[in-house]
């Protein structure tokens, strides 16, 4: 009986083991419309520590990590990257598109998809 429960035990952790390293992996649902608002040449300038950035990530699930994003913040939170002073963002998040327009702000999906020309996944 001792046995059987140290096996299981070891089974469930070489199981979860797998599952940590396959599930990050696994594309997310908007990575085709992410990789090509990054292929239009939008850039997305942003702040590690901005909630507005948080949630327009979150717009994104997994399919955020593929976004041209630019961070602006130096680590201490307290300044901006020349970056982001050369290309005079005053506000996060802030989009800059391919035809030097800009949005600043959480923008909605459908938004992006119209200055970008991509496609929302159906």
């Amino acid at each position: 009986m001792k046995k059987a429960v140290w096996l299981l035990v070891i089974l469930l952790l070489a199981g979860g083991v797998v599952w940590l390293i396959k599930t990050p992996a696994r594309p997310g649902k908007l990575d085709s419309f992410a990789q090509c608002i990054k292929d239009s040449g939008a850039k997305y300038y942003g702040a590690f520590w901005c909630p507005n950035c948080k949630n327009q990530e979150a717009r994104f699930g997994k399919s955020a990590r593929l976004l041209p994003r630019i961070e602006c913040s130096t680590p201490d939170g307290k300044g901006q990257l020349p970056v982001c002073e050369e290309a005079r963002i005053t506000g996060y998040p802030t989009w800059e598109f391919a035809d030097s327009s800009r949005e600043t702000g959480n923008q909605p999906l459908e938004r992006l998809s119209e200055l970008t020309g991509c496609p929302l996944p159906q």
